[in-house]
């Protein structure tokens, strides 16, 4: 059997709940693109099938990662639409500056390290600190969504290419193709909001010069 016709196999062997999870996952990301707030109820559904999923892969913080997801997914939803004023703006895309990415990538780091410690010891999952890394940066990288932050896209196109091979290595073959799309889409998405800051910065620099 030829790689390609193992790979068929693989995805035709996928089991349903995965696929749905997959639909839904990518559902989320195309809709956050377009900073429309129905993604964030795509995320949930997605992540509390995941949930599950993860478990039986024994990639248990994978797993836990989905309950965080879950409950920013709320949060998105409500930030996105302006929080406790409805009638509020609609939150706009920032940035971050060197200072706050060197924090929050050290406190990544520090967070991974002491996580895959506490997890290898007792064999509980797979590639222990893989596993942390993964959780880790997506947790990060999920709160910069929810604030709209533009460089959450640069986070998610490298973890995404690190989380494809470790969901790989756990037989999730239809998880695995749709973080490779989700590389793709990041790329996207992070061209997508660029456009928005620099509109909102020449609208700045106009009424300032104004």
């Amino acid at each position: 059997m030829t790689l390609i016709e193992g790979l068929l196999a693989s995805l035709a062997a996928t089991p349903a709940a995965e696929w749905l999870a997959v639909v839904l996952a990518l559902a989320y990301l195309l809709l956050a693109v377009r900073q429309d707030p129905w993604c964030w109820v795509c995320a949930a559904a997605s992540s509390a099938i995941y949930c599950v999923l993860f478990a039986r892969a024994g990639l248990f913080m994978q797993s836990a990662l989905q309950v965080f997801y879950i409950a920013m997914a709320g949060y998105g939803w409500y930030a996105w639409r302006g929080g406790r004023d409805a009638a509020a703006a609609p939150l706009a895309v920032s940035t971050w500056t060197l200072a706050t990415h060197a924090l929050a990538v050290g406190a990544v780091l520090l967070a991974t390290a002491l996580n895959g410690r506490l997890l290898a010891p007792a064999g509980s999952g797979a590639l222990p600190y893989v596993d942390a890394l993964v959780a880790w940066v997506s947790v990060l990288a999920t709160w910069m969504v929810a604030r709209k932050v533009l460089e959450n896209w640069l986070y998610w196109i490298v973890i995404d290419l690190v989380a494809a091979g470790l969901y790989w290595t756990q037989g999730l073959h239809a998880t695995t193709a749709l973080f490779f799309v989700y590389v793709a889409v990041a790329v996207r998405g992070f061209f997508v909001w660029r456009a928005d800051v620099v509109v909102a910065r020449a609208a700045r620099e106009a009424v300032t010069g104004a």
